[in-house]
């Protein structure tokens, strides 16, 4: 680290960057984790029947909000606390934000809307709903990807960070039906089964393929992962990350038998473990990535050191961040505790 860091970083100087930049990758990792499968049920909401539609939606009405508060507390760091990275980041990254926020603002629109409206036009807020999900989860996965390539803007790179972006909607409908797999009894939870099956696969594929690419951008990254002994000691991620989408495909496989089978008990036994395993494979997907990025914040050409505001205002922003953060995760943990068990009725919390 001592070649990155220019020299006078030293005290705050140096240690507050890297306090602010995992507080962000925090925020980022747990509003992919938690609003990733209210999205993914958003993604799925259209195979559903319109009695299925509304119990899908109910599950994820409780918890709206506090999932998507994440999002705010990630954009809000990287704003106060490295704003030279936050012009260069959003300024490279202005469609697909942008792109993101329509779609976002199109499913809460749909959310709200949809339990006021007659039957005639709630299929119509319905469909909003599944584009806002789509769009907002392909924006997301395509930010993704120009990151991995560092912002370039050729045919090639734009064509792997859209391919990112559907792979990684993909990935949120594998939470939502393993959320689904959860909160939902009876033929809605042997969809769930299904709709997990053919969603598993793709994740797959886009976790190979920023495996592969985000090593082939950078000679640095390369070097991190593939030197000795870095290789020896970095194997269990991918080997890890392998087991546990192997472990889904056998869990997913056994209720899928207990679902032809009407073995509601099977059903209940196991039907958290598929969520379980996607989540394992989203944090081990993000700590290698995370690896493979720091200390930079675009690859190879700006760290955390350099675009961080200074020491005085990360020290005043940390005050409040230590006051908001608690209050942010004991309202989370709040909503599910209170709202956790299965959804039997359609309602709107």
């Amino acid at each position: 680290m001592n070649d990155v860091v220019p020299p006078g970083f030293e005290g705050a100087a140096f240690w507050l960057p890297l306090i602010f930049m995992i507080l962000m990758g925090l925020a980022v990792l747990l509003y992919v984790i938690l609003d990733g499968y209210d999205l993914g049920v958003g993604l799925l909401v259209r195979q559903a029947s319109p009695h299925d539609r509304d119990l899908m939606i109910s599950t994820i009405g409780p918890f709206w909000d506090a999932n998507e508060t994440w999002l705010v507390l990630g954009i809000g760091l990287l704003l106060v606390a490295f704003p030279v990275a936050h012009g260069v980041i959003l300024t490279s990254l202005y469609i697909p934000v942008a792109l993101m926020l329509v779609g976002l603002i199109l499913r809460g629109v749909a959310f709200d809307f949809r339990v006021k409206a007659d039957a005639h036009h709630k299929p119509w807020w319905d469909r909003s709903f599944f584009a806002g999900s789509l769009l907002a989860a392909v924006s997301q996965g395509t930010m993704l990807g120009l990151l991995i390539v560092g912002f370039e803007k050729g045919w090639l790179e734009l064509t792997f960070a859209l391919f990112i972006g559907l792979c990684l909607a993909a990935g949120y409908m594998l939470l939502g039906a393993g959320w689904l797999l959860m909160k939902t009894e009876g033929e809605l939870q042997a969809r769930a089964v299904k709709w997990a099956q053919h969603s598993l696969w793709l994740t797959a594929v886009g976790v190979a393929a920023v495996s592969i690419a985000t090593p082939l951008v950078s000679a640095s990254i390369f070097q991190k992962w593939f030197s000795l002994p870095n290789i020896v000691v970095l194997a269990p991620i991918p080997l890890l990350t392998l087991a546990l989408f192997v472990l889904a495909w056998v869990f997913l496989h056994r209720l899928a038998q207990d679902a032809a089978a009407g073995n509601q008990r099977g059903l209940n036994r196991w039907c958290w473990a598929p969520f379980a395993c996607t989540i394992g494979i989203f944090l081990l997907a993000f700590s290698g990535l995370a690896y493979s990025l720091f200390p930079y914040l675009v690859v190879d050409r700006l760290h955390i050191w350099e675009s961080a505001a200074a020491p005085e205002s990360l020290m005043f922003i940390l005050v409040g961040t230590l006051i908001v953060l608690p209050a942010i995760a004991g309202y989370t943990m709040f909503v599910y505790r209170v709202f956790w068990g299965k959804v039997q009725e359609p309602h709107y919390g």
